[in-house]
C-alpha cells in the first residue's frame, strides 16, 4: 500500500537550496536530473518505506542517498512518511544531520 509523502519545512527549504545550487552551478540539465531522481526516489518509498538506512533507531528515523553529494533523511508515520531533510554530504559529518526537530 503507497503511503502518503508530507514534506517538512526544513525539506522544502533545503530542496529549493539544493535546486538554486544546481541551477547556478549546473545549469538545467542537471537540476533536471535531480529533481527526476527525487521523485522517482519517492515513488518508490512511498511503497517501501523501509529502504533507507536506519540513522536513529531511538526516533525512527532513515535516510538513503539521493546522489553522492546529497542524503535524504525521513520518518514513516504508519500511512505517512515525512521528508525531514535533505543533506549535502560535502559538509561537516559530525553534525546532525536529520533534523533538530524531528520528533
Amino acid at each position: 500500500m503507497a503511503r502518503e509523502i508530507k514534506w517538512s519545512k526544513q525539506a522544502d527549504r533545503k530542496f529549493d537550496k539544493i535546486l538554486d545550487y544546481l541551477e547556478k552551478e549546473w545549469g538545467r540539465k542537471v537540476t533536471n536530473a535531480f529533481i527526476k531522481r527525487t521523485h522517482e526516489f519517492l515513488d518508490i518509498l512511498a511503497d517501501f518505506p523501509e529502504i533507507g538506512s536506519l540513522e536513529n533507531s531511538e526516533r525512527q528515523i532513515r535516510g538513503f542517498v539521493l546522489i553522492k553529494q546529497v542524503t535524504v533523511f525521513y520518518k514513516n508515520k504508519g500511512n505517512i512518511i515525512v521528508i525531514l531533510n535533505f543533506y549535502d554530504n560535502r559538509q561537516r559529518p559530525k553534525r546532525r544531520r536529520y533534523s533538530r526537530h524531528a520528533h
